[in-house]
This record gives C-alpha cells, sequence and structure tokens, in this order.
C-alpha cells in the first residue's frame, strides 16, 4: 500500500464535519477533501483521487453503504479502501458494514486528538482478517 495522504471524507453534519478536519489536517497532515453528501463525494472523486474514502454511515439522501457502492463503479474509487464512522456500533452493524468492505469502523463520538492516528493504524493495517 502506498502512503496515505488524500482522504475523501464525507459527513453530512457540519460541526463533526469541522472536528474532524482539524483533526485530520493540523493534527495528522492529510490532505483532506470534505463532501455534504454522497452525490458530492461521487462528483468530486474522480479529481481528488483519494488514498482512502472515510465515510459516514447515516445521512440523509444516499447513506454510507449506497455511496461506497457508488464510489465502487467509478474507476478512480473503485479500490480505493474505506473506513466508515458511525454511532451505530452494535457488533451486527459492525459486521455488515465490513461485509460491504470496510477495513474497519470508527465509533462516533471520536476523540478529534486520536483520530489522524486511529486512521493511520487502519489504513497500515489493512482489511481485518487478512
Amino acid at each position: 500500500m502506498d502512503s496515505l495522504q488524500r482522504i475523501l471524507y464525507v459527513e453530512d453534519e457540519p460541526d463533526i464535519q469541522a472536528i474532524a478536519q482539524i483533526a485530520l489536517e493540523s493534527l495528522g497532515g492529510f490532505e483532506l477533501k470534505v463532501c455534504s453528501s454522497g452525490e458530492e463525494a461521487i462528483k468530486a472523486a474522480d479529481s481528488f483521487k483519494p488514498d482512502l474514502l472515510l465515510l459516514d454511515v447515516m445521512m440523509p439522501g444516499m447513506d454510507g453503504p449506497r455511496t461506497l457502492a457508488a464510489l465502487r463503479r467509478r474507476s478512480a474509487t473503485a479500490e480505493t479502501p474505506v473506513i466508515f464512522m458511525t454511532a451505530k456500533v452494535q457488533p451486527n452493524e459492525i459486521d455488515h458494514l465490513k461485509s460491504c468492505g470496510a477495513l474497519d469502523v470508527i465509533p462516533k463520538p471520536f476523540d478529534p486528538m486520536t483520530l489522524s492516528d486511529q486512521v493511520r493504524a487502519i489504513w497500515h493495517r489493512g482489511p481485518v482478517g487478512t
């Protein structure tokens, strides 16, 4: 796996977007493209060419798994690793998200001080169970 630099981050809540942006850009040193919806992410993905997709699960319109399915149909993001973020952290829900192809699931609320390290650790570890 190449180095992790560019993250396409999809989150519909502006407050959470702002906190994650500071955590990932200022603390983590990542280049971030923030999108407020799955539709916006699909439009941005080809030109941004992300190394990682960081997707909220519950969003109006297209939820995280549907957004991922649409991104998988695009050549620029067909193989891009994905991490979901969600407040729903029941084991069966996490298993479902991993079955959609996620490397892992980060629970919300997340700790902004450790978010970039958490993302980097998941990236380096790769898919669970491999």
